[in-house]
C-alpha cells in the first residue's frame, strides 16, 4: 500500500509542478488546470528519453527530480490564486483517490490490477522488467510505446517502487489527473457542481471500467485527448489569445500522446485541431508553426519507432481483434450509464434488466443532443470538433477495424461524451454569459467580486435542466462506483522467470501448484495460463501435493522455498526466480492430459 500511493504522489506531484511551469514559461501568470496533463506528458517523454542513460532508469529519476525542484522553484510566488486553485483541486484529487483505490479497498489487498479480466499486464511488466536492465523485449522491437513503463522504472529506481506498484500507482495517478485536468471546463460553477462534474468527466463509466483492466495506456491517452481539446479551448481565453506560445501547452500534451499511444494517439488530436480551425476560422500562423516546431522537436527520436509500430498485430483487421472481448462492445457504454459491473457483458446478462440499459442509454443520447446543441450555439468550437473527431474515429473503427480497437475507441471518447452532456446543463439561461472554464477552479478573471451562488445555483439552469443534471450525475456516477468496485486485483509481486520457463516446458503437461491465496484471492489463474500460454497447463491447489505424479504429466511447477519434492517420483530440474521446476523422468513421451493455452483462450480465461 505505501508503495502504491508513493508512486501516486511522486506522479501527480512532478507532474502538476513541471506542468503548471511549462505554462508559466508561456507568459501565464494564473494557475491552469491544463498542468497535470501538460505536466504527466513531459514525465513520459523525460522518463523515456533519459532511461537508456547510465544506470539503466537512475538518471530518468534524476531528472525528473531535478525538473520538478526547478519548477517549483521557478514558480514560487509568481503564479496567482494558487492557494484557492488548489484547495478547489485537492477535494477533486481526494474523491478520485478514493474512487480508483476502490478495487483495492474492496479485494483486500493490493496488487496487479485487473488480472482477473485481462492479463496483458503480464507483458507489460516483463517489457519494463527488461527495459530496468537495459535490455530489449518484443514490444520494444516492435516500436510499441514505452513511455509509461519508463515512468515505472524511474519509479522502480529512484525510490525502490517495485513494478507492480508502480503500474499500479501510475495507473491511479492517471485516474487522479484526469478530473483535475477537467476542472479546466468548470471553473467558474457552484462547488458541488464543480466537483461532481470534474470527477464524472475524468472518470466516465468506460474509463473506470479500463482502469478496472489495469489498461493505464488507454486510461492516460482519454486524459491527453480531453486535455488536448481543452487546451484549444483555453488559447481562445483572454490571457492566452494573443499569446505567440498559446499552442504550446497543446503541442506537450500531443507529445505525451506519441510516446504513451504511438502515431493512433494522434488521430485524435489531428481530427480534433483540424475541425477546429475550420469552425474557428482564424488562422494564427505564428503561434501554430511555434507549436508544431515543438513537437516535431520533440517526437523526432520516436519517429523510427512509430514506422515500426504500424506493423504491430493490433492493426491487422484480419485477425481474431477480440483481445478478451466477447464481441463489439455498444456504443451507449461511452455514454456513462451503464449499470454492469463488466462492460463486455450484453444488456441483460447481470442482474440488471436489459429494458434498464436501454431507457438508461436513451436519457444519456437526449442530454447528448441537447449539449451537443446547446455547444453549436454557444461557439463551443473545441468541444463540437473533439466530439466529432471521437465519433468519426469510433465509426471508422467498428466499420474497418475490429472490436478490440473500436473499444479503445469508445473508451478515448468517453471523457468528451461526458463533456458534452454536463457542461451545458451548467450554463446559465443568460445568453450573454460566457462559456464556463474561463477561470480557474472557480477564481474568476479580473478584480470583480464573485457572485456567491448556491449549492446548485439558483441562477444557472432551469428546473428540468437541473432534474436532469443531478438524475445523469448520480445514475452515470453510480455505474462508474460500479466498475471500480468490480476491478480483480492481482498477485501482488511478478517475476519474468515464469515466462522464462515456456521454451523448456515445450508441448508436454505442466501442473502448476499454487497456493489457495493465489488461486482464490488473487485470480492467479489466469494469470498463471497466460505466462505459460503456448502450452499445455494445468494448476492445482498445493493441497494435492503427495503422492505419485499425475499420470501423464512431465513437469511440474511450484513457487517459495523448497520444502522437498512435491510428489515422490520428481526431481528438481531448474531454479528460476521464486518458482522450482520439478520433472518426472518417467513421464511418456506426447501432450499428456493437459489442455493447450492458446493465446486467445489465455485472453479470455481459463
Amino acid at each position: 500500500m505505501i508503495a502504491t500511493y508513493a508512486a501516486v504522489l511522486a506522479v501527480c506531484g512532478a507532474s502538476l509542478a513541471i506542468g503548471q511551469a511549462a505554462i508559466g514559461l508561456c507568459g501565464v501568470r494564473r494557475w491552469s488546470w491544463l498542468s497535470p496533463a501538460v505536466g504527466l506528458a513531459l514525465v513520459c517523454a523525460i522518463c523515456w528519453g533519459t532511461v537508456w542513460l547510465p544506470g539503466d532508469g537512475i538518471a530518468s529519476a534524476v531528472v525528473v527530480t531535478v525538473a520538478t525542484v526547478a519548477s517549483v522553484a521557478f514558480l514560487w510566488g509568481r503564479v496567482e490564486a494558487v492557494g484557492e486553485a488548489l484547495r478547489i483541486g485537492a477535494l477533486v484529487a481526494l474523491g478520485a483517490l478514493v474512487a480508483a483505490s476502490l478495487p483495492f479497498a474492496v479485494e483486500g489487498h493490493f496488487g496487479i490490477l485487473g488480472t482477473g479480466f485481462n492479463p496483458d499486464m503480464s507483458q507489460h511488466l516483463l517489457a519494463t522488467d527488461r527495459l530496468a536492465d537495459g535490455a530489449g523485449s518484443q514490444l520494444l522491437q516492435q516500436g510499441y510505446p514505452l513511455g509509461p513503463h519508463a515512468i515505472v522504472v524511474a519509479l522502480n529506481k529512484g525510490l525502490g517502487i517495485g513494478l507492480v506498484q508502480g503500474f499500479s500507482g501510475l495507473t491511479v495517478a492517471a485516474a487522479v489527473l484526469a478530473p483535475l485536468t477537467a476542472l479546466t471546463a468548470f471553473g467558474d460553477q457552484p462547488p458541488l457542481r464543480r466537483t461532481a462534474g470534474a470527477l464524472l468527466v475524468g472518470l466516465p463509466y468506460l474509463v473506470a471500467s479500463y482502469f478496472a483492466q489495469g489498461a493505464f495506456k488507454e486510461t492516460i491517452q482519454a486524459l491527453l485527448v480531453l486535455s488536448f481539446v481543452l487546451a484549444l479551448r483555453e488559447s481562445t481565453r483572454p490571457e492566452w489569445v494573443d499569446r505567440p506560445l498559446r499552442f504550446i501547452p497543446a503541442a506537450l500534451i500531443a507529445v505525451g500522446s506519441v510516446y504513451v499511444y504511438s502515431f493512433p494517439g494522434l488521430l485524435w488530436l489531428a481530427g480534433a485541431l483540424l475541425i477546429w480551425l475550420a469552425l474557428e476560422r482564424r488562422l494564427d500562423i505564428r503561434a501554430l508553426s511555434l507549436g508544431l516546431v515543438v513537437f516535431l522537436v520533440a517526437t523526432l527520436p520516436e519517429l523510427g519507432r512509430a514506422i515500426d509500430f504500424q506493423r504491430f498485430e493490433t492493426f491487422d483487421p484480419s485477425g481474431p481483434g477480440l483481445g478478451n472481448l466477447f464481441g463489439q462492445v455498444s456504443p451507449f457504454t461511452a455514454l456513462g450509464i451503464w449499470p454492469s459491473g463488466d462492460f463486455r457483458l450484453a444488456p441483460g446478462d447481470g442482474a440488471v434488466p436489459a429494458f434498464a440499459y436501454y431507457f438508461d442509454a436513451a436519457f444519456a443520447t437526449a442530454l447528448l443532443l441537447y449539449g451537443l446543441a446547446r455547444c453549436w450555439r454557444r461557439r463551443e468550437s473545441a468541444i463540437v470538433a473533439g466530439l466529432l473527431t471521437a465519433a468519426g474515429l469510433y465509426l471508422a473503427t467498428r466499420v474497418a477495424g475490429t472490436p478490440y480497437t473500436a473499444t479503445k475507441a469508445l473508451e478515448v471518447a468517453a471523457p468528451l461524451v461526458t463533456l458534452t452532456i454536463l457542461l451545458p446543463l451548467n450554463w446559465r439561461d443568460d445568453p450573454s454569459a460566457s462559456p464556463a472554464g474561463g477561470a480557474v477552479a472557480g477564481v474568476p478573471h479580473g478584480g470583480g467580486r464573485r457572485r456567491r451562488p448556491s449549492t446548485w445555483g439558483r441562477a444557472a439552469a432551469t428546473g428540468p435542466a437541473v432534474a436532469a443534471l443531478v438524475l445523469y450525475l448520480f445514475a452515470a456516477g453510480a455505474c462508474s462506483l460500479l466498475a471500480f468496485a468490480n476491478a480483480p486485483v492481482g498477485p501482488i509481486s511478478y517475476s519474468p522467470a515464469l515466462t522464462g520457463l515456456r521454451p523448456l516446458l515445450a508441448s508436454s503437461s505442466t501442473l502448476v501448484l499454487a497456493s489457495d491465496r493465489l488461486l482464490e484471492e488473487e485470480h492467479g489463474a489466469r494469470y498463471v495460463v497466460w505466462e505459460l500460454r503456448g502450452g499445455r497447463v494445468c494448476i492445482e491447489s498445493e493441497s494435492v501435493r503427495g503422492g505419485r505424479a499425475p499420470s501423464g504429466v512431465r513437469f511440474v511447477i511450484t513457487e517459495g522455498p523448497s520444502t522437498g519434492p512435491p510428489f515422490r517420483d520428481v526431481t528438481l530440474r531448474r531454479r528460476a526466480g521464486p518458482y522450482l521446476l520439478w520433472e518426472w523422468r518417467g513421464a511418456l513421451a506426447g501432450p499428456g492430459p493437459c489442455p493447450l493455452i492458446a493465446v486467445r483462450q489465455a485472453r479470455q480465461g481459463p
